[in-house]
């Protein structure tokens, strides 16, 4: 994952804390490389348009998880297996992002009542454990640039473990919105100096 936030940044410090803390201290499972890949993800999706960075052949942004399905087809949309992985691993993270982060976005398209939204009926959790598995399995086609990818195992890690990483984000969701309130000016400071 690539962002323009530089490597140094407070903000790289503050989410590379809170995850380390969700997963060793509150879920008692200290994997450094599931905690660095969930930091990663939040700041990689702090820039909306990384969120649906996914575009179809005419450019369009491709926001339902249902069409990202459709999308990471090779027989229907993927231009290549890599396509196909690159796709897979999106879904992965939209969906753990999603779930973990924004819960009452889920339950909102389930509950829509009589506005209909593309994914009524696809399971977020079912869906991104399915599509990181998918990133662990998927080696071929991979190309050498891919080496500075994390290792499928990762992926792996997260497919079998993913409500646990919904968890974790939720531990997460909970400590900035405390920070929000009691905790603002402290955090302020610290990601002041």
């Amino acid at each position: 994952m690539e962002s323009r936030i530089p490597e140094h940044h407070p903000l790289r410090r503050l989410f590379g804390a809170l995850a380390e803390r969700a997963f060793t201290e509150k879920l008692g499972w200290p994997d450094f490389n599931v905690s660095d890949y969930i930091s990663k993800l939040l700041v990689e999706y702090i820039r909306t348009d990384h969120l649906y960075r996914i575009k179809n052949a005419r450019g369009e942004r491709v926001e339902a998880v249902v069409d990202l399905l459709y999308e990471s087809e090779v027989t229907y949309e993927a231009r290549s297996f890599e396509r196909e992985r690159e796709v897979h691993r999106h879904i992965g993270d939209f969906t753990l992002f999603m779930a973990g982060l924004f819960p009452e976005y889920l339950k909102r398209i389930k509950t829509a009542g009589r506005i209909y939204h593309k994914d009524f009926l696809v399971d977020y959790i079912k869906t991104g454990k399915r599509s990181y598995r998918q990133v662990a399995e998927d080696v071929q086609g991979v190309s050498s640039s891919a080496e500075e990818e994390p290792a499928p195992p990762l992926f792996l890690k997260l497919s079998e473990n993913f409500e646990l990483c919904v968890v974790g984000l939720g531990y997460i969701r909970g400590d900035l919105d405390q920070m929000q309130h009691s905790r603002y000016h402290q955090a302020r400071r610290i990601l002041l100096n």
